[in-house]
C-alpha cells in the first residue's frame, strides 16, 4: 500500500525538551524538495502556534502556522458549532490567548460556564484547580468536559511527565461523564488532519514516539502507523499487542524508509 502524504508529531520526534533530534531539520527539507504533502500533528497545549513554528525555526525548521495542527484550533472551532460561549479553560495563560484570538472567551471564575475545557496544565494543576474544573461538571450535568487530547506523558529534560489524559480521566471518573476527545488519539481529529493534505485515511502515514496515542490512534483512522525510537519510546512497546507498522530509530531513517516503502510499490524514487 502506497503513502502519499506525511502526518509528523512534534515532540520526541523533532525534539526533546529543546534538543533537536539529529536529522530532523533534514528530513522536513527533503519532504519539502520531494513536494510530499505533510503535516505537524501534535496534542501540546502548553504553547501556542507561534511559539511551536518559531521553536522549529531555530531549529532550521521553517514551517507557516497553517501547517502544524493542534488541540486548539479542533476545540475552537467545536465549541462555535456547539454554541459554547463561555467556556472554562484549564489550560495555560498562553494558550488561553490563542484561544481568544480564535474567537474564544473565557467564564469568569465566579460565574458558571457552558463547557470545561482540559489542557495540559504542567505544574499548574493543584488540588484546588481539579476541583473547581470537577464542581463546575457536577454543577451542570449538560456542560461538556472537552479534552485537548490524552496522551498520557511525556519525555522532558529532566524526565517523564504527566499530561493532560491523567486529569481528564480522573474528572471523567468524578463526574461520571465521557470526555469529548478534539486531538490524539481521537479518529475525527486524525482525519481532518488527512484531510487538510488532501489525501485519504490509507494514503497518509503518522510519525511519532506515542505508541498508544501516535500510533494506535493512527492505525484505528486507518492510516500506516510509524513509531520511532526517540523521546518516550520504550524497548517494552515492542512487547505488546500494539504493533507498529513500521519502527525507525529517528525521524532522520524516514527518507529511506519511504524509499524503500516505494520501491516496493513499484514506484520510481530514484531521484530522491
Amino acid at each position: 500500500m502506497s503513502v502519499h502524504g506525511v502526518l509528523l508529531d512534534l515532540d520526541g520526534v523533532f525534539y526533546v525538551g529543546d534538543e533537536p533530534v539529529p536529522g530532523g531539520a533534514e528530513t522536513v527539507a527533503w519532504l519539502v524538495e520531494r513536494g510530499i504533502p505533510h503535516r505537524f500533528v501534535t496534542n501540546t497545549t502548553s504553547r501556542p502556534r507561534r511559539d511551536i513554528v518559531a521553536k522549529l525555526g531555530r531549529m532550521g525548521i521553517e514551517v507557516g502556522l497553517g501547517e502544524v495542527l493542534t488541540p486548539v484550533v479542533a476545540a475552537a472551532a467545536w465549541l462555535e458549532a456547539e454554541g459554547c460561549r463561555h467556556p472554562a479553560l484549564f489550560v495555560p495563560e498562553a494558550t488561553a490567548a490563542e484561544f481568544a484570538e480564535l474567537g474564544v472567551g473565557t467564564a469568569d471564575p465566579s460565574e458558571s460556564a457552558d463547557a470545561v475545557v482540559v489542557g495540559d496544565l504542567g505544574s499548574g494543576w493543584d488540588f484546588a484547580t481539579m476541583n473547581r474544573a470537577f464542581r463546575l461538571l457536577a454543577a451542570d450535568p449538560g456542560i461538556p468536559l472537552v479534552a485537548l487530547g490524552l496522551t498520557r506523558y511525556w519525555r522532558a529534560e529532566d524526565g517523564l511527565r504527566l499530561d493532560v489524559g491523567a486529569f481528564v480521566r480522573g474528572l471523567e471518573y468524578a463526574s461520571g461523564r465521557e470526555a469529548v476527545v478534539l486531538g490524539k488519539p481521537d479518529t475525527a481529529f486524525y482525519r481532518a488532519a488527512v484531510d487538510s493534505l488532501a489525501e485519504t485515511p490509507d494514503e497518509a502515514v503518522m510519525v511519532g514516539d506515542d505508541l498508544r496515542s501516535d500510533v494506535e490512534g493512527a492505525q484505528r483512522a486507518g492510516l500506516t502507523g510509524v513509531l520511532v525510537r526517540t523521546g518516550k519510546f520504550d524497548p517494552a512497546d515492542l512487547e505488546g499487542a500494539i504493533e507498529p507498522d513500521a519502527v525507525l530509530d529517528s525521524v532522520a531513517e524516514l527518507p529511506e524508509w519511504w524509499r524503500n516503502r516505494s520501491l516496493d510499490d513499484g514506484i520510481d524514487e530514484s531521484s530522491a
